[in-house]
């Protein structure tokens, strides 16, 4: 992976070179960890000038130590030159600053929409000649299309997932805790080979079922309860989102037979519009007129799907409102879902790649069933 890294931040370098900046400040978490296949807490990457008064500074990862080397933070990349700070508690985008300017920098491209304003300043008072820039989101939208490595770390991510959510419903389910429930599919995450959870995990019991993003509470599943779960597995970085609606104990009432048939229906057709060249708001339209036409417009989340990779939610976004056009080899997620509260829901969440139809159109990598199963 170290020449895809490389790459990477060539691609970077050029883009800030055409804007006029020598060297570029890369602070966000996941953007740090894209190009220097590494982000340890607090660290920063600096992308030094191609020359300076003693040669070229290079790609420098800034840290308050050395990186332990942990899946959970990856593993810096060659051409990646490790220094911690002067002091421990000290701030690596302030550090990576003054390091540029005594390089010879004289721009500097940053990512404000990470910088606090009083960080913003600090850099621009330790380097005073230092012009800084706006990166805006350009590493972002090298992110945007995986490569097939990243793409086989989500894949991994969702088996885990479907693992983990497979052997929680072969228990006995009825009598436990929400958070009961939450915490055994945490753990199974881990024993299956996950760095941890992508995101907190909800599960929603009985009226539980119909809030959105519900906290595990200590609510015991009854019989007849609708179970709403929704997980993800980090990978190696990646992580992926599955979720899945199921029946407690009895047969499903009609009610809820007919709201999960049309949740189901209108996650379908969610995932059979992802193509590249459709418009966002398009996949967003086809999922959300199903249960608009069924009277369920006033439940709707605001967007029907987003990316996924190194963070939870990225671009795209699948919404009425959103901008652009869905590419080849993008993941995201489709799920849509009506929650009623006081009464329940339904969720239903894959995780998927946009794929060419001559390559076989979408491919779905949660592949938990979909069936209204009454566990």
């Amino acid at each position: 992976m170290s020449d895809v890294h490389a790459a990477r931040r060539s691609q970077l370098r050029d883009r800030c070179a055409a804007a006029g900046s020598a060297a570029a400040l890369v602070s966000r978490p996941a953007n740090v960890r894209y190009l220097a296949g590494a982000a340890p807490p607090g660290a920063v990457l600096l992308l030094g000038p191609a020359r300076g008064p003693s040669g070229p500074l290079g790609d420098v990862l800034l840290c308050a130590g050395p990186p332990t080397g942990g899946s959970a933070e990856g593993r810096v990349a060659d051409g990646v030159r490790v220094q911690a700070l002067p002091t421990p508690a000290g701030d690596a985008a302030v550090a990576a600053a003054d390091l540029a300017a005594a390089a010879g920098a004289d721009g500097l491209a940053v990512e404000e929409h990470d910088l606090s304003v009083s960080r913003h300043r600090a850099l621009g008072s330790v380097a005073p000649r230092l012009r800084l820039a706006d990166l805006g989101c350009a590493v972002e939208q090298l992110r945007l299309v995986k490569d097939e490595e990243e793409i086989a770390c989500l894949r991994i991510a969702a088996e885990i997932a479907d693992q983990a959510l497979g052997e929680l419903l072969e228990s006995i389910l009825v009598g436990r805790t929400e958070r009961h429930l939450a915490l055994e599919l945490d753990r199974r995450l881990i024993d299956h080979g996950a760095d941890g959870p992508a995101f907190a995990t909800s599960v929603g019991t009985g009226p539980n079922s119909g809030l959105a993003a519900h906290p595990p509470s200590d609510r015991r599943v009854e019989e007849g309860d609708f179970l709403t779960v929704c997980l993800g597995a980090n990978y190696r970085g990646y992580r992926c989102e599955l979720g899945r609606t199921f029946v407690i104990g009895t047969s499903p009432a009609d009610w809820q037979i007919e709201l999960y048939d049309q949740v189901f229906a209108a996650q379908r057709a969610g995932r059979e519009a992802l193509a590249p060249d459709v418009e966002c708001r398009e996949v967003d339209h086809a999922a959300r007129q199903i249960l608009d036409s069924a009277g369920y417009g006033a439940e709707l989340a605001p967007a029907t799907g987003h990316g996924v990779g190194l963070e939870n939610h990225e671009d795209p976004r699948l919404s009425p409102a959103a901008m652009g056009k869905l590419d080849a080899c993008v993941p995201v997620t489709v799920e849509p879902g009506v929650h009623l509260p006081g009464r329940g829901g339904v969720r239903i969440d894959d995780t998927l790649v946009v794929r060419p139809e001559a390559d076989g159109g979408p491919e779905l990598l949660t592949i938990t069933t979909k069936e209204l199963l009454a566990l």
